[in-house]
């Protein structure tokens, strides 16, 4: 089925979302998704070609992203999560199976911590958990060591779609050919707006760091989590490098608390991005399908 956009009001303007597979309104199970902190609706492509017709997949850029970049305010993970609610309710879907990556884990992780009964399931995708930044650590130069090209881009110009794809396709994450270029290339064309020679991202540099800043205070709600919830972990980071975003120690600590509604798989084989756009889109998308097959 074509995907159909959908504007959702919000605090502080319009929400745009994007439903996949049948609507809402026929009973078949809805998926609501987030993506990371400089990405889109379109990284899920892969996930919800997998799920095809049996899902409804509903996937949002996220406020100061994409087609919600206009929305100037407030950022944050309760804002986000808030924004997800809205778009349940802007349905008519009372419960839904929840899945985020990346700071988009954050945000599901927090949603199901305060809305519980709207979650048949909940999976995190290399994000959701974290240690706490020591007190001396300055949080936007903790927070440019983690993201380092993916910030660095907002505030870079592009002549051309050609030369977005090229940057896009030269990235660390992406070397290895294990994402499809069409997939790559809808991506990068999503993101960009403006007009030759100076085009540039979509992604407001303002809600990365406010977002970015409260993410690094948000993995306490993966901890009060009461509902069933699935972590997704890749073992190599986002520039493909042997140093994941989660740690194996930090991830088995946090399910061992709660071993009854928590477990966590190892993703064989994908960096941080793969994990969702490559050959990890089958692991997720057999999660999502593990969880919406219950009664």
């Amino acid at each position: 089925m074509p995907e159909r956009q959908v504007a959702v009001p919000v605090v502080g303007g319009t929400l745009a979302a994007w439903q996949q597979g049948p609507p809402a309104s026929t009973g078949a199970p809805v998926v609501l998704a987030a993506h990371g902190i400089t990405g889109s609706h379109v990284s899920w492509a892969p996930v919800q070609r997998l799920l095809g017709d049996d899902f409804t997949f509903v996937a949002t850029d996220l406020r100061g992203r994409g087609r919600s970049n206009d929305i100037a305010g407030p950022f944050g993970m309760a804002a986000h999560s808030e924004d997800q609610l809205a778009v349940l309710d802007h349905l008519g879907t009372e419960r839904a199976v929840i899945v985020g990556h990346s700071m988009g884990a954050y945000v599901m992780a927090g949603f199901a911590a305060d809305h519980p009964d709207r979650v048949h399931g909940l999976v995190l995708v290399d994000g959701g958990i974290s240690r706490p930044v020591p007190a001396d650590v300055d949080v936007q130069s903790a927070l440019e060591a983690v993201l380092g090209p993916a910030l660095a881009r907002l505030s870079q110009t592009f002549a051309s779609r050609d030369e977005y794809h090229e940057f896009w396709r030269r990235h660390p994450a992406f070397g290895n050919g294990d994402v499809e270029d069409a997939d790559l290339v809808a991506y990068a064309d999503h993101d960009l707006i403006g007009d030759p020679p100076a085009m540039r991202s979509s992604v407001r540099a303002d809600a990365v760091h406010a977002d970015g800043a409260d993410m690094y205070s948000a993995g306490d709600a993966a901890k009060q989590l009461t509902v069933d919830t699935l972590l997704l972990r890749a073992p190599r980071g986002l520039l493909d490098e042997p140093s994941p975003l989660i740690a194996a120690d930090l991830a088995a600590e946090w399910a061992a608390s709660r071993p009854d509604q928590r477990a966590v798989v190892e993703v064989d084989d994908v960096n941080h991005y793969t994990i969702v756009m490559g050959r990890g889109a089958k692991t997720v998308a057999s999660a999502i399908s593990g969880y919406g097959s219950r009664p």
